[in-house]
Parts: C-alpha cells; structure tokens; sequence
C-alpha cells in the first residue's frame, strides 16, 4: 500500500487513501461510514463508545442511535459478517462497540506491524457542517411553519365562529388569522432552529449547547419581534398593544425546544424515536404553561392583548373561555392554549429537525 493502512483477513483499508478493498477490489463504503470502520479498526480490539463514534465520526452531529446502527449494519454487510456470530464487529450491548478480528497496520514503505493507529479526522466535515446547519435550520423553520398552520386554524375557527359586524366574512377573518399565525411561527422557528443547528458548531456537542442555542434564537427574535409589532402600532395607531410576547417567553420556549430537540437525538427505533419526540412536545407544552401562568403570552394571549387594545377590533376569542366557564379569554383560557401552543410548536419543530437530521446521518 502506498500510505499506511490495515489489513485483516482478505481486506486491506487505507484511511489516508479513502479506500477498503477486498482481494484489491474495491469495496463501496460512503466516507462517514468508512471512517467509523477505520476507527475501530485502528482500534486494534478496544471498545469504541457510541460517545466517541458521534465526537470523532459524526464530529458532534446530533445524530439519532439509528444513525449509528445503520452504519454498522451496513459495514457488516460489506464485510460478510454476521452480528450473531461476528467475526470482524462486535457489538457490546449499551456501551459500543469493538472489531475482533487480527489487524496488522502496514506502514508507508514497511511490513505490516501490530501496533494500532488512531483513524485520522473525516475529511470535509466544515462543509458538512454548515450543509448540516443550513438543512436542520431550514427543516424547523418548515416545521414551525407547520405548527403555525394548525394553530391559525384553531384560532381562525374559533374566531370565524363570533358574530361579526358587516364588511367581513368568516372566510376572510378565518385566512387573516391562519396568515398572521404562520408568519409569526415562521419568524419564531427560524431563530429557535437555526440557534439549535447552529450548537453543532461548540466543541463537544451536548444537551447544554442544544438549549442554550435555542433560547438565544428565541430570545433573540422574540425581542425583535416585540420590538417591531410595539413600534409599529404607535406609528400606525398612536398607541401599543402592550405586552405582547417577546424576548422572555422566545427565550424560555427556545429553550424547551432545544431540549427537546436533544431528546429525540438519543435513540433510534421508529416506536421509541415517536415517544421521544412526543416527549418534545410535552416540554414545550409545559414551557408554554409556564409562560401562561407567569403572565407571559403566546400567540392566543397576544391576539386577545391586541382585540381588547383597540376598541373596533372584530376577532375575538371569547369562545375558548366559555369551555372553561369564564367570562372572555381568561387566565384558565391562556394558560391551556399556551400549554397547546407549546407542544404544537415544539412537537412540529423537532420532528422536522430529527428527519432531516436523520436523512443528513448516512450521507458522505
């Protein structure tokens, strides 16, 4: 071999030289993959942790579990090994995983030796991280997009459903509210998803940086948000709505999201992958509860704000209240929709990001 490399049974795998070969044939690997077979291999027989296989060959990606089974799946298929009687990977179960089979290392230029190498960095990782970051950031900014969808269409109904004064259909007030709804989730999920996305980039992904991430984007837009809507209305109206939601509930709901977003990148299996993303959902339903009963306000309790600040306003959501026996959109009302509003948003962001984080796992 022309660099150095491995050679157990009939294969040869140069690191350096992107290659595995079985017999000098060429063995059809993508780079992530090879890379996780050159660090057990280089290994030498030493349990390699699911930890490390996500710092040194997804390099901090949060990926699911699958993520990594699937890679070893595939490897043992290209290898012809058998997981219930392995002759090259072995599985520990609940820590990693090791390769069993004799290795020698044949150096540039030399025999082959026994001695073990560790597998080099995967190349192209700062493209692949901002692919990464570009396409997780874009998937929860479509997921929030989504939750706006389905909460307009709760608020549109629930609105279109009052007597309205002439000048305006249920149609017209129902379309205003599922618009004004999208585009606010829209802004929203954008700073929450990409401040998430953008904590692949802090040395030694964890659960810290996936928080902190989303409660700076939230943060962030929710104070810009708030910032802009007030001094619009003074300019247009010659008066503010008051406190509608802004940096303080961004903050808090961004990082519920992160959070969540976090759990749902810790396992793999289609049953277990859906509980924990719903378990995404149940913390942003609680960040939405706490926000409600702190006397924050999301999008029900701002547009509440917003009809009850301008007198000839014609949306109202007084209906919601009456199913909670209160005279109008009460404290029981926001805190209920914004348990709701919580779980919608935070559900439908994490699971946009973990499919497109799991379609991003076996790529090169």
């Amino acid at each position: 071999m022309e660099s150095g490399g491995f050679r157990f049974e009939r294969f040869s795998l140069d690191p350096r030289d992107r290659q595995l070969r079985r017999d000098d044939v060429p063995v059809e690997l993508n780079a992530r993959y090879l890379d996780a077979l050159a660090l057990l291999v280089g290994e030498g027989g030493k349990l390699v942790s699911k930890d490390r296989f996500l710092a040194e060959v997804w390099r901090g990606v949060p990926v699911t579990d699958e993520a990594l089974t699937q890679c070893i799946k595939t490897l043992r298929r290209q290898l012809g090994d058998d997981a219930a009687s392995p002759r090259f990977i072995e599985t520990v179960p609940k820590h990693g995983y090791r390769f069993i089979a004799p290795v020698k290392r044949v150096e540039h230029g030399s025999g082959p030796s026994e001695a073990p190498s560790v597998a080099p960095a995967p190349e192209g990782a700062p493209s692949y991280q901002w692919r990464q970051f570009l396409l997780l950031g874009l998937a929860g900014t479509g997921g929030g997009g989504a939750a706006g969808i389905l909460g307009g269409l709760f608020y549109g109904f629930v609105a279109a459903s009052q007597p309205l004064q002439s000048g305006m259909g249920a149609a017209s007030v129902l379309l205003v509210v599922v618009s004004l709804s999208i585009v606010v989730a829209l802004v929203g999920a954008a700073g929450v998803s990409f401040g998430i996305a953008a904590a692949s980039f802090a040395p030694g992904w964890s659960w810290q940086w996936t928080v902190f991430g989303g409660a700076f984007g939230g943060l962030i837009v929710g104070a810009f948000v708030k910032l802009l809507g007030v001094d619009a209305f003074n300019l247009l109206f010659g008066q503010s709505p008051g406190d509608i939601t802004g940096a303080a509930e961004g903050a808090l709901l961004g990082g519920a999201v992160g959070f969540g977003t976090w759990l749902a990148s810790r396992r793999a299996g289609s049953p277990l992958l859906r509980r924990n993303i719903a378990a995404a959902g149940l913390v942003g339903a609680a960040a939405g509860t706490i926000i409600a009963s702190l006397g924050g306000r999301l999008m029900g309790g701002s547009l509440d704000l917003l009809t009850r600040s301008f007198p000839g306003s014609r949306l109202r959501l007084d209906q919601i209240g009456v199913l909670f026996g209160e005279s109008g959109f009460g404290p029981v009302s926001q805190i209920v929709t914004g348990a709701l509003e919580g779980a919608l948003f935070g559900g439908c962001i994490v699971s946009a990001m973990t499919f497109a984080r799991r379609s991003l796992s076996g790529d090169s």
